[in-house]
């Protein structure tokens, strides 16, 4: 058997709806690869199909509450990835999981929920109470906090002030590449509050979040989306069926 033949039994092929914004989803393609690397050694890498959007639409219509039109969206490119072979699909954005149902529907694939595994993550360690950071959608709506609650967790968010800015930051400054210390600050101020009120633990519950912030600035365990997100891409590239 050849190591082409080999490779194509040892892997299945996940589909990426990426791009939002580009700066995180590459490096969901680190990670997976790393991942892959990991597991099979050698020269494997994971065998992926990435479909990456044009982020400024997509953050227009989020900021619009366009959600039905980025429902349309979304499916598309799941389709398209579909039609290119994809077995599974991966949201690679905590808040357009906001329409992860229109997308099941359309493609009947299997979708790796960001908040489930994440939450999966949580409870491995043995916590109960989570602070969660993320746009304003991902922190106050229940299509993400609900999953947590249903995993077992108590989910902390922070105030409505904090809440804007955290949301402005990511929209700003983070999906432009752009990483200040007084934002790092910011969101360790932030962590600490949450940490004060209770919170064990923290989500990045944005992907751009964890350019930012790591678990060396935390006081408390941090639970990095994006990582965690592609390491369960791992597990699916891998298992066999």
């Amino acid at each position: 058997m050849s190591l082409y033949q080999q490779q194509t039994l040892q892997q299945r092929t996940l589909g990426i709806i990426g791009g939002m914004s580009w700066e995180s989803t590459q490096s969901y393609y680190r990670l997976i690869n790393q991942g892959v690397k990991e597991k099979l050694g050698g020269l494997h890498s994971a065998d992926l199909l990435i479909h990456s959007v044009d982020f400024a639409q997509i953050n227009e219509l989020q900021e619009q509450g366009e959600w039905e039109a980025l429902g349309v969206i979304m499916t598309s490119s799941g389709t398209r990835l579909q039609a290119a072979g994809a077995q599974g699909l991966l949201l690679a954005t905590n808040t357009m999981h906001k329409v992860v149902d229109k997308l099941q529907a359309a493609t009947g694939l299997p979708i790796i929920h960001i908040a489930e595994v994440t939450a999966q993550a949580i409870n491995t360690q043995g916590l109960k109470t989570v602070a969660l950071l993320g746009t304003q959608f991902t922190m106050t709506e229940d299509f993400y906090k609900q999953r947590l609650v249903n995993a077992g967790l108590k989910v902390l968010i922070p105030d409505t002030v904090a809440q804007q800015e955290v949301h402005r930051i990511i929209k700003q400054e983070l999906c432009l590449g752009q990483f200040q210390d007084s934002s790092r600050q910011y969101y360790v101020e932030v962590i600490k509050q949450l940490a004060a009120q209770g919170a064990e633990g923290v989500i990045l519950g944005c992907t751009e979040i964890g350019l930012l912030i790591s678990q060396d600035d935390s006081p408390i365990p941090v639970f990095d989306t994006a990582a965690i997100h592609a390491a369960a891409a791992v597990d699916f590239l891998l298992k066999e069926g």
